[in-house]
């Protein structure tokens, strides 16, 4: 589920802050919202780990807070680096579709629409391009990639036709999986660089950061020093886990992290 994980934190942190709504159940929420709608899991990952800190320590840890460690954890588990994480978030008690849908970058984004986004978060382009760095573990479904694999130019020919098996382009197989970085998918490690530079960046948004733009320098340093990678993506996930926190007498600790209290 790490990889799960992570994403939910970042599609959290994205809509309002990361404030936990993401996890809040109903249907105006952002669980139904395009980003996340058939492809946001881990939810009950999140319950177990809230039922046992309840039973430990009733009303003192968020469903925030547990989503920003367990994102850290998933990574450190997989292979990648680690770091302190601050505490003290609390829960909204609202969840925001509209948000979702504005902020969560898309996998058919530009370059320029990713850094305006990123921006507006207040994480600069190094965090940026140390953050896509998650899609070196996780997958995408066919549907995400349909349109890359058959019609984008910047992408290796015989990388995009060793996909084509499993995403039709008839419109089939919506719902089957590749992995975001083939060569080691469920490490974390800087071969997503490494496949950018060879043109095998899964997503349209992945080969974005490296297609002859202001990111490439960035992505060639990253593919050469795994060391420089987990260091910058370390301090970025900081600062995108320290976005717009409840504190203080703002939001609730909830009980239960589908529902507010």
């Amino acid at each position: 589920m790490g990889a799960s994980i992570l994403r939910l934190h970042f599609h959290g942190c994205f809509a309002q802050g990361c404030d936990g709504s993401l996890l809040l159940d109903g249907s105006s929420g952002e669980k139904t919202a395009g980003p996340n709608s058939h492809s946001a899991r881990g939810f009950k990952t999140i319950d177990a780990i809230k039922s046992q800190l309840e039973a430990a320590c009733s009303g003192v840890v968020s469903c925030a807070d547990i989503l920003t460690v367990a994102a850290r954890d998933s990574v450190v588990q997989l292979g990648g680096p680690t770091w302190t994480v601050p505490l003290g978030r609390r829960d909204s008690t609202t969840s925001n579709k509209i948000a979702a849908n504005a902020n969560i970058p898309s996998p058919t984004s530009t370059l320029s629409n990713l850094s305006s986004l990123f921006q507006a978060q207040g994480l600069s382009t190094k965090d940026m391009v140390a953050l896509s760095g998650a899609h070196t573990i996780g997958q995408a479904r066919c549907t995400v990639i349909r349109n890359r694999i058959y019609n984008d130019a910047d992408i290796d020919s015989a990388y995009a036709k060793s996909l084509q098996s499993n995403c039709p382009s008839d419109k089939s197989g919506n719902r089957n999986l590749s992995p975001l970085e083939d060569v080691s998918p469920t490490v974390f490690d800087n071969n997503y660089y490494k496949e950018l530079t060879k043109k095998k960046g899964l997503l349209h948004s992945d080969q974005e950061l490296f297609n002859g733009g202001s990111t490439d320098s960035l992505v060639t340093t990253y593919s050469n020093d795994e060391n420089t990678f987990f260091k910058d993506f370390a301090a970025a996930m900081v600062k995108m886990g320290n976005i717009s926190p409840l504190t203080g007498s703002n939001g609730e600790i909830r009980k239960n992290c589908r529902k507010a209290n």
